[in-house]
């Protein structure tokens, strides 16, 4: 007879208070064993395990039955709570001082041998996790990452309802504006040979709002991209999508902490200091050799240019008189023989670098390099004075094209600095980004995206490489959660940036015409931020890679290898759309 209700109690709930009660628990055997005919199970469900025992003299179970048992079986079980005996109690469990007596049992669902322990001790090839995703979301990890990542959204959403913020969907059907990364394509059977593209973000959408009088707004966006997979990337993610009319960068920053604190309270339990931190750009640059520096620890890169003004040592002399610089970092004490110095020395040239200068404090405080000998006493004294040398410190120094040292040094400060298994939490702003970048052939691309307002319109006009726009990223670790910036809500000074960008009238009409022509109806002065959901709850859960806390992830090669997508379509479908799939192509991939 099946037992109704099938759960009257969820297994994780129930506590000594529970003892008499009888109850309805259903799960999945997390662990069997048969002690002498009794059965003993820990029953698992969302909430956690309990114990529960079938003892034959007071409850009917078919032997075949008992036989086929295993793991991840869903079950029922009827039973009444009652103390475990003295010696029998496990401290590991919430339940631990309780287990349920069975008095009905019934198998809800068989279970195949699985392909896989569910449990975070087996080490589980990716490939076959991803493929049986569905077994590798009920591991404890995995279960706490999907309800860590519900928390965070439900933290986030609290604290824009309660700031009166309207949350508005935007279409995910959109048309193609190419820019940053590859766009999505989606066909159309009603007008074939057309096609939508999905979002890369709800940008141009979240600004219409703003200028539909949507005074604040905020989204869990969708997004996609279709450019090369790293860690912290996907084909397809979530952020926060926040965006408010008559706002300023202070505006944005303020309601932005606001978030990051009450997600940090819900995951930790711990409490942010604020105001955080607020770097510009070239700060950043200047003193961790990245625009997403992790400040939780020193090392900060120092600028020894001075020092060497007039310097006998011929290699530093001629970086200073090409207008290079002289940076370096105290990297401690790390006890390198010489090969693992001169490993330094190739490390810093495979990033780009003509080389690396490494000097070594000894006991009375003298420096041992192989440059020692060209430098002066006074340039030593004042080198290990600046950089707070102490015995046994190792220095590195790079003399170099001013972007090239921040990169090396930059690199060497993470890899030689951070420590390992370390868990603070340390948020900071990075504010004052160029409004332009140089790409590699010598055009000017945006360093955020093309609607940025500038904090000097007269200096874009007169000196675009060197514009700073109003633009600000998030980065918690070392790790950037989002961008945003203050938009522009004039279209002349729209038209002047696509001109500096030279996209010509025709172009922009062409691309972006439709938001061109709202910018025009009393646009309001507007800023908005996007939080990217993946990646800032991976950084909390201390996930390495996004992929452990997205659902249905898929792999490097942005293949699923749970369903099998993308695959083939047939050839009626194709013909729908108005499309073919050439020959080369079906012999390449089919």
């Amino acid at each position: 007879m099946a037992i109704e209700p099938v759960r009257t109690v969820h297994a994780g709930d129930l506590q000594v208070g529970d003892v008499g009660r009888c109850v309805h628990v259903a799960g999945w055997i997390d662990a069997l064993r048969n002690h002498g005919g009794v059965i003993f199970i820990d029953l698992r469900d969302a909430s956690g395990i309990v114990q529960v025992v079938l003892n034959p003299s007071e409850i009917s179970i078919d032997s075949h039955v008992v036989q086929e048992l295993r793991s991840e079986f869903c079950v029922a079980i009827r039973g009444t709570v009652r103390e475990r005996i003295e010696g029998t109690v496990n401290p590991e469990l919430t339940t631990g001082q309780i287990e349920v007596n069975g008095i009905e049992f019934e198998v809800l669902a068989p279970a195949k041998t699985l392909p896989f322990q569910i449990d975070d001790r087996a080490d589980v090839a990716e490939a076959t996790r991803l493929k049986y995703r569905y077994l590798d979301l009920r591991r404890p990890r995995m279960a706490a990452n999907l309800v860590a990542r519900s928390r965070g959204v439900g933290a986030m959403r609290r604290v824009l309802d309660d700031a009166g913020f309207l949350e508005v969907e935007t279409p995910t059907l959109v048309v193609s504006t190419p820019e940053g990364a590859r766009d999505f394509l989606v066909s159309s059977r009603l007008r074939p040979g057309q096609f939508y593209a999905l979002p890369q973000s709800p940008q141009l959408y979240k600004q219409l709002l703003m200028i539909a009088g949507v005074e604040r707004y905020y989204q869990f966006a969708r997004c996609y991209r279709d450019e090369d997979f790293r860690a912290d990337r996907q084909l397809e993610f979530t952020q926060l999508d926040i965006e408010g009319a008559f706002w300023d960068q202070d505006d944005v920053l303020t309601i932005l902490e606001e978030v990051v604190v009450e997600v940090v309270r819900a995951l930790r339990g711990i409490d942010l200091e604020r105001p955080f931190p607020r770097l510009s750009h070239a700060e950043a640059i200047r003193r961790y050799g990245t625009d997403k520096p992790d400040i939780r620890f020193g090392m900060e890169i120092i600028d020894l240019s001075q020092i060497f003004v007039g310097t006998g040592f011929r290699a530093f002399r001629q970086v200073l008189e090409s207008t290079g610089v002289i940076r370096g970092i105290n990297a401690g004490n790390l006890g390198l023989s010489r090969a693992g110095l001169d490993r330094l020395v190739e490390q810093a040239q495979e990033l780009g670098a003509k080389g690396l200068v490494y000097l070594v404090v000894e006991d009375d405080g003298s420096l041992r390099s192989p440059v020692a000998k060209f430098l002066s006493e006074e340039e030593q004294r004042t080198l290990s004075l600046e950089l707070a040398a102490s015995p046994g410190d190792t220095l590195l120094v790079v003399a170099d094209g001013a972007s090239t040292v921040s990169e090396v040094l930059g690199k060497f400060r993470i890899e030689l600095g951070r420590p390992e298994g370390y868990e603070e939490l340390q948020c900071l702003f990075v504010v004052d980004f160029p409004v332009f970048v140089r790409t590699a052939d010598g055009e000017f691309t945006p360093s955020h995206h093309p609607f940025t307002s500038p904090i000097d319109i007269s200096e874009m006009r007169s000196n675009p490489e060197q514009a700073l726009a109003k633009a600000f990223d998030l980065v918690l670790n070392g790790l950037e959660l989002g961008s945003g910036s203050v938009r522009i809500h004039d279209p002349d000074v729209q038209a002047e940036v696509f001109d500096i960008l030279e996209i010509d009238e025709e172009e922009a009409e062409q691309r972006f015409g439709w938001f061109l022509e709202a910018l025009r109806y009393g646009t309001p002065p507007h800023a908005g931020f996007a939080i990217g959901i993946d990646r800032m709850i991976s950084v909390l859960q201390n996930e390495p890679n996004i992929r452990e806390v997205t659902p249905f992830p898929k792999t490097q090669t942005g293949g699923d290898l749970l369903t099998g997508a993308p695959g083939w379509v047939t050839d009626a479908q194709l013909q729908d759309v108005g499309l073919d799939v050439r020959s080369e192509v079906k012999a390449q991939w089919g």
